[in-house]
This record gives C-alpha cells, structure tokens and sequence, in this order.
C-alpha cells in the first residue's frame, strides 16, 4: 500500500524520523511497492518463499533514509549525516 503522505507513515516512522527523512522514506517505499510487485523480483525468505511486497518496500526505505541520515549518539535522534 503506498502512502500518499507523510501523516500516513507508520507511526514507527513518523515519531523518529525529521520530515525531510519521512519524504525520502516515503518516496523510497513507494518505488520500490511498484518496483518489487512481481514476487520474481524479491528474494525468498528462510521458507523458501518470496519476501511480501511491503516487506521489501520497508527494506528499501530504510536503506534510503540511512544514506543520508543516521541515528545521533546518545541522543538516538536522527540527523544528516554530514551533521556529525
């Protein structure tokens, strides 16, 4: 299911992640729902069988987040990366 705006992120996403974060995670997930929804094109779970869609969209997302934000020191807050 894609998200057509950041307030329908999940909350996991939405209370830890700045906005500009929540657009790429949401921009990411989006492209790769419609990208992966050929269950060919996902890789098989430790069952054997194809990982669910969403599943893999969620993958991707955090991938995206992750190369231009991580999560700070003790504060756990995440930020730009180039903020160090």
């Amino acid at each position: 299911m894609p998200y057509s705006s950041n307030t329908d992120l999940p909350a996991s996403v939405r209370e830890h992640l700045p906005e500009h974060a929540q657009e790429i995670y949401r921009s990411a997930f989006n492209s790769a729902f419609e990208e992966y929804k050929d269950s060919e094109k996902r890789r098989p779970d430790a069952s054997g069988k194809a990982e669910s869609r969403e599943e893999v969209a969620h993958r991707v997302a955090w991938a995206a987040v992750k190369e231009k934000y991580e999560k700070g020191g003790e504060s756990g807050k995440w930020k730009r990366s180039s903020e160090r």
